[in-house]
């Protein structure tokens, strides 16, 4: 008996892994990758003996990843190693003050007594409470594939929904346990980079707290990356074929079904299409009008997660003070938040991050050396330019240099920028965006764009633009409920 052929666009989580379940289904696979390099968002590039992941930098919910090379078998540890940081990141607040985070719970909950008297039994009450909705949310909601009202029909899990605070604001769910300004802006970091303002995101999403505190920030030697060559090594095992260098530059139908792939190396043909690539490009240019989910209207109206203006920076020394990840909060965030999300435009005085992966890995940077990571959350759709960029890059180093206290700038041993414009052209991003969608409750859950195409039979979409929504485990999580999906269609 022949095997069903499926083809998947693009290499990143969403792909690799949708590949990966679709071949363990017996699934004959395979990958089509625009680019040179796999990894999507997170590839790697090495240069003047510095090794750069390119996005993802949070290593997130472990136990994510661990269970999604169980189920083939497989563990964690048979790719990489884990190193759990501690402290898990830093804030550096105004005059130079910071705030490590430990990544034990005591030693956090005595924290946050410090900060304000008797916040610790309350973080530990929020963090019940979160610990919560992640089991539910990480282990139930975010595997629903978003297609019917009626995936949420248990009385259980509507108990559950009620109890998981998706009609409270996390800006107001957080303020109900904490005051102080320095613990509020702590508890409502993780969702910032989800791609909307607290008072827009669900208190759902506490349950990123929890990932972040409670399950802890880890770092796979060799970098993020790694993760990758894990999916892809496991994915080749599985007997899927990953092609680089193959750009889809149409998807051509016929009754209502996909019957060929053009891409720049020829045509393919399968009996089912795995759209990971970005589900507006693929919608809106690679369809035509009549096989198209969703008009450019609708798509306008939707609201995006940030962009990122980032920069790969190779130093000739040591950073003084610096931790592996650092959160710049030592100017006024609502400026800031307000030219991201409601006057979209360049921020005057942004916040911005800073990872120093050597710190942690002496793989990634020469003897002496230092491998820093920039990134700076702005709107998407802005206007990208060199002058742009350099303005940018001086402005957050000569806060850099104030709080390490010592000269970085003249260290530049290798520089590289990535905006807007290498989103658009490396990864068709829609308007930009590094993220995907912003998790506001109007995008949550049946209210993101459709996994399925309605019109073209054997086509679906994987990734950050529609179910379960951005960052890396999401996405892994995004590929095995399309290729369930599509299993319970085909097979």
């Amino acid at each position: 008996m022949n095997k069903k052929k499926a083809l998947v666009i693009g290499s990143g989580f969403a792909g690799l892994s949708a590949a990966i379940n679709l071949a363990d289904k017996g699934f004959q696979v395979t990958i089509l990758e625009k680019n040179n390099s796999i990894g999507g968002r997170a590839r790697q590039f090495s240069e003047s003996g510095f090794t750069f992941d390119m996005g993802p930098s949070w290593y997130w919910m472990p136990d994510v990843f661990e269970s999604f090379f169980n189920r083939f078998g497989k563990s964690v540890s048979d790719y990489y190693d884990l190193i759990r940081l501690d402290p898990s990141y830093q804030v550096i607040y105004e005059h130079g003050e910071e705030m490590p985070i430990p990544a034990q719970m005591p030693e956090l909950e005595a924290l946050f007594d410090q900060v304000e008297p008797g916040a610790g039994l309350k973080l530990r009450a929020f963090m019940k409470q979160a610990a919560y909705k992640y089991e539910v949310g990480i282990n139930q909601l975010v595997y629903k594939p978003g297609r019917s009202l009626t995936e949420f029909a248990s009385l259980k899990l509507l108990i559950d929904v009620v109890r998981m605070d998706v009609f409270q604001s996390m800006a107001k769910h957080v303020r109900t346990y904490f005051s102080h300004p320095k613990l509020i802006q702590l508890m409502e970091f993780p969702v910032l980079f989800l791609g909307a303002l607290p008072k827009n995101t669900p208190a759902l999403y506490s349950l990123m707290n929890y990932a972040d505190m409670a399950l802890g920030t880890w770092y796979p030697k060799g970098g993020m990356f790694k993760i990758v060559e894990a999916l892809a090594s496991l994915a080749r095992e599985l007997g899927v074929e990953i092609l680089c260098s193959h750009e889809v530059t149409a998807i051509h139908t016929e009754n209502k079904k996909v019957s060929r792939v053009e891409t720049n190396q020829g045509d393919f043909k399968a009996d089912v299409v795995v759209a990971g690539a970005d589900y507006h490009h693929v919608d809106s240019k690679l369809l035509s009008t009549g096989d198209r989910n969703y008009s450019e209207k609708y798509w306008d109206s939707r609201v995006l997660a940030p962009s990122s203006l980032l920069y790969y920076v190779g130093l000739d020394q040591p950073l003084n003070k610096l931790l592996h990840h650092n959160l710049f909060f030592d100017t006024d965030f609502t400026p800031h938040a307000r030219h991201i999300y409601e006057d979209p435009q360049w921020p005057e005085n942004p916040l911005f991050y800073a990872s120093v992966t050597s710190k942690t890995d002496d793989t990634v940077a020469p003897a002496g050396h230092e491998n820093l990571f920039l990134l700076i959350p702005v709107a998407p759709g802005l206007e990208d330019s060199e002058e742009i960029r350099e303005h940018y890059f001086k402005l957050i180093v000569k806060r850099m240099e104030a709080y390490c206290g010592q000269n970085i700038v003249d260290h530049v041993v290798y520089k590289r920028s990535f905006a807007h414009q290498d989103f658009v052209n490396d990864y068709h991003s829609f308007k930009g965006n590094a993220y995907g969608l912003a998790n506001t409750l109007r995008q949550t859950a049946i209210l993101k764009p459709g996994l399925k195409n309605k019109h073209v039979h054997n086509l679906y979409y994987t990734g950050q633009l529609t179910v379960p929504g951005p960052g890396v485990p999401p996405s892994l999580i995004s590929g095995i409920v399309v290729a369930n999906e599509i299993a319970k269609d085909f097979i």
